[in-house]
């Protein structure tokens, strides 16, 4: 998908550990910018020729962002579920040194894995946490989680020669943000932290691995779906842009709010009992759980007269599968089955 070419700020990121007496520099540092001009972005795949035994520095332009990686990261911490589980999909688990905000469990497959990895904080890790990790990169699921409020902003961290990385699928600014996110979107993000990382090959099996997936779904056809993401007397819903319509669309639903142009919107009751859904997809949050869903629309005086409701035609995928990552192709095939089985019921 072409994307707009921003002015991006340009910082440089050379694998290093920090000093924790970095601490105080990271928290004068502000909105400093104070990072030399680095190369012309260029198409991180292309740039990396790990699998040949090189790897050729790779720069990014991430959500407006310029990151030139001089080396691979080695030790990287990562903030949000999705972050975590592509690194432990590309293989580079022995790479983590943090992680943060996790949405859930990992899958079993990767349970091992993770599981001596410390945990910074439950949801973003402040500076201290995250410095005392000493990372040369930090992966990060939302733009938010690098502000000045969270875990640093991008520029102070740049200044104190830590990397990061923002899922591109999160990315907010016009030109950035994919409009509809696809799952060559998702694949492209694979491929790009498997550059940086110095694991090309790793990437392309993951990539494989995912479109022998999709290729094997079998969609289901007419049946209208409320992605329910978050949110109680508003509830937070997928929209026409996002993970959430792109897994619905893959699984053959059809979204009763495509046509919102967004990733996710706020809407009211009335909207969803207007709409009628014939299933509703209840995303389960170690925050805000399924089973919790299931009683609030149970309790709605609106909600719970719905066909759906009083018929329990609830589908329920795991948060972490429902931002761009490495768990949406599956979960689109399990929403599709999951749909079956309902109709056969």
């Amino acid at each position: 998908m072409p994307r707009a070419v921003h002015r991006p700020s340009s910082v440089r990121a050379r694998t290093r550990l920090v000093p924790l007496a970095a601490l105080a520099a990271l928290a004068l540092a502000g909105c400093a910018s104070g990072a030399p001009a680095a190369s012309p972005a260029t198409d991180g795949a292309a740039a990396s020729t790990a699998s040949s035994g090189a790897y050729r520095p790779v720069t990014v332009d991430n959500c407006g962002t310029e990151v030139t990686f001089d080396a691979p990261p080695r030790r990287v911490v990562t903030i949000k579920s999705s972050t975590t589980e592509m690194v432990l999909a590309l293989g580079a688990a022995d790479r983590l040194v943090g992680t943060a905000f996790a949405d859930g469990p990992v899958p079993e497959r990767w349970a091992a894995d993770v599981a001596d990895v410390p945990v910074l904080s439950d949801k973003v890790p402040g500076p201290e946490a995250l410095l005392g990790s000493e990372p040369d990169l930090v992966y990060a699921g939302w733009e938010s989680n690098l502000t000045a409020d969270g875990a640093g902003d991008r520029a102070s961290l740049a200044a104190l020669g830590i990397a990061t990385y923002v899922s591109p699928a999160a990315c907010k600014e016009p030109g950035y943000q994919p409009d509809p996110l696809t799952f060559d979107d998702v694949f492209g993000e694979v491929r790009e932290v498997g550059a940086v990382l110095g694991v090309p090959d790793a990437a392309e099996a993951v990539v494989a691995e995912q479109q022998g997936v999709l290729d094997a779904i079998e969609p289901v056809d007419g049946t209208t779906a409320v992605w329910w993401s978050s949110g109680g007397d508003t509830p937070y819903v997928g929209a026409g842009i996002g993970a959430p319509q792109m897994i619905m669309a893959a699984a053959g639903l059809t979204n009763v709010f495509a046509d919102v142009h967004d990733t996710w919107t706020s809407v009211g009751w009335e909207q969803v009992v207007a709409a009628d859904p014939d299933v509703i997809v209840l995303v389960d949050a170690a925050w805000n759980t399924a089973e919790s869903k299931k009683a609030a629309l149970a309790a709605n005086p609106a909600a719970s007269q719905l066909d759906a409701v009083r018929e329990q035609r609830y589908v329920v995928v795991p948060f972490a599968a429902t931002e761009a990552g490495v768990r949406n192709a599956q979960a689109a095939a399990d929403v599709a089955e999951a749909v079956r089985a309902l109709d056969a019921d």
